[in-house]
């Protein structure tokens, strides 16, 4: 059995995208090759964003720290800390409101 703990794993993730040129850093907590599920530990500061991109497969993203907006072509929805959200199939963009750690969850699709 592995455990870990996500509020430690935000605050570092969140120290290294303070860091990064980027302004964002990520940490893959399961999964890698060979597994369907997979989760990773996702921080971005304040105005970065992951542009539009295709969903894997099923997937859910759960805020962690501070507040986030998730868009696609239709919908926005916008989260802070403790909030769940599946993410719709298809194109998407996640943007950082305030500085932000999320969990996100895949399924990838076969």
């Amino acid at each position: 059995m592995q455990s870990v703990s996500l509020s430690t794993l935000a605050d570092e993730q969140l120290a290294v995208a303070r860091d990064a040129p980027a302004r964002r850093a990520a940490h893959t907590v399961h999964g890698g090759q060979g597994c369907d599920l997979r989760q990773a530990v996702l921080a971005l500061l304040a105005g970065c964003e992951l542009r539009d991109h295709e969903s894997p497969g099923e997937a859910t993203l759960q805020v962690l720290r501070g507040q986030v907006k998730l868009s696609t072509a239709t919908e926005t929805w916008e989260g802070g800390a403790g909030d769940l959200v599946t993410i719709p199939a298809g194109r998407h963009s996640l943007a950082a409101i305030e500085d932000a750690a999320v969990v996100l969850t895949v399924v990838r699709a076969h």
